[in-house]
C-alpha cells in the first residue's frame, strides 16, 4: 500500500489513471491499393476532378479539402490523391476553398 501511495504523490497517475506521456506522434503511412476508383462515373473526361468555391471569411487565400479519402492530414488535402489515380486510373482531386 505504500508504494501504492508514494505513486500517486509523485503525480504517476492523475485521478486513478496514468498520466499520458508526452512522445512524437510517429508520421502515419497512407497506403494506396489499387482496388478500385473513387470516382467511378462524374466528370471521366477531365484528367483530375477538382472544384473552387470562393468563400469571404477564411483565414487562408487557399485551403484544399481531400475528397479521396486517403490524406493523412484529413480533411485537408496532402495530396495522396496522387498515388491513388496513379495507382487506380482514377481522377479525383481536391476540393478547393478560396478566399475572397
Amino acid at each position: 500500500m505504500a508504494s501504492l501511495t508514494s505513486t500517486i504523490q509523485s503525480g504517476l497517475f492523475s485521478y486513478g489513471r496514468p498520466t499520458p506521456t508526452v512522445a512524437a506522434r510517429p508520421r502515419r503511412m497512407v497506403v494506396v491499393k489499387a482496388a478500385e476508383a473513387i470516382n467511378p462515373d462524374i466528370r471521366k473526361t477531365e484528367d483530375k476532378v477538382v472544384d473552387s468555391v470562393v468563400v469571404t471569411e477564411l483565414a487562408k487565400p487557399l485551403t484544399a479539402y481531400c475528397r479521396c479519402w486517403r490524406s493523412g492530414t484529413f480533411p485537408l488535402c496532402d495530396g495522396s490523391h496522387v498515388k491513388h489515380n496513379k495507382a487506380t486510373g482514377d481522377n479525383v482531386g481536391p476540393l478547393l476553398l478560396k478566399k475572397q
